[in-house]
């Protein structure tokens, strides 16, 4: 680590660890000097530390977070728990049970990765899934601009497994990475990504470095 020239070595000794659970808001555009910047914004923390996991004794270590407090219907394997989400991180940074994660553990310039599920769009056709480009619009091809044509070879005479097809889209783990952090409002908890975050609005975030 202290080897590594240049830049490297630099943005390593500069790194913090930092984790936090957040909410998707929603998007709008911010100004920075004479640019206008499109940012998300999201709602992160405070979030607690419910439980902290051990090699010796869970096998690997990690940081359990809770993140809003439970409301009324809450699915049932989180029922006698007080906080509606709960994620783990693998960073363990020193922390311990009952500890309180705040947004003023990420700073603005920070360069980050965010998971999320992203936006279910439901059953879909080969050309919008996959970005297929269809058949000819040409005499005989009524009707079947949009559909995939042949799909198998001659031999050994069905569809290949893993093939392309229609199919069910999106609501699936997203992670998007080197993404920064454009501002932080920390008295609001407010956090503003430059750019889009995958998900609806109010989707759970889960925001590290």
């Amino acid at each position: 680590m202290w080897a590594i020239p240049g830049w490297k070595s630099r943005y390593l000794l500069e790194k913090h660890m930092a984790f936090i659970l957040g909410k998707k808001l929603g998007m709008t555009q911010i100004w920075q000097e004479d640019k206008v910047l499109p940012v998300t914004l999201i709602e992160a923390g405070p979030c607690v530390v419910t439980q902290v996991k051990t090699k010796e004794k869970d096998g690997y270590e990690s940081v359990q977070l809770g993140f809003e407090k439970k409301e009324k219907n809450v699915k049932k394997p989180l029922q006698g728990k007080p906080y509606r989400f709960l994620r783990e991180f693998r960073d363990v940074s020193g922390v311990k049970v009952g500890d309180e994660i705040k947004i003023d553990s990420f700073k603005a310039g920070d360069r980050i990765k965010i998971t999320s599920t992203s936006k279910g769009k439901g059953f879909q056709g080969g050309v919008k899934r996959w970005g297929f480009h269809g058949r000819n619009k040409t005499h005989g091809v009524k009707h079947e601009e949009r559909t995939l044509g042949s799909v198998g070879p001659s031999f050994p005479r069905h569809v290949i497994k893993g093939k392309k097809m229609p199919g069910r889209m999106g609501a699936a783990q997203t992670t998007i990475k080197n993404v920064f952090v454009a501002e932080i409002d920390a008295a609001n908890n407010i956090m503003a990504i430059r750019g889009a975050v995958p998900g609806r609005r109010g989707i759970l975030l889960e925001i590290h470095n």
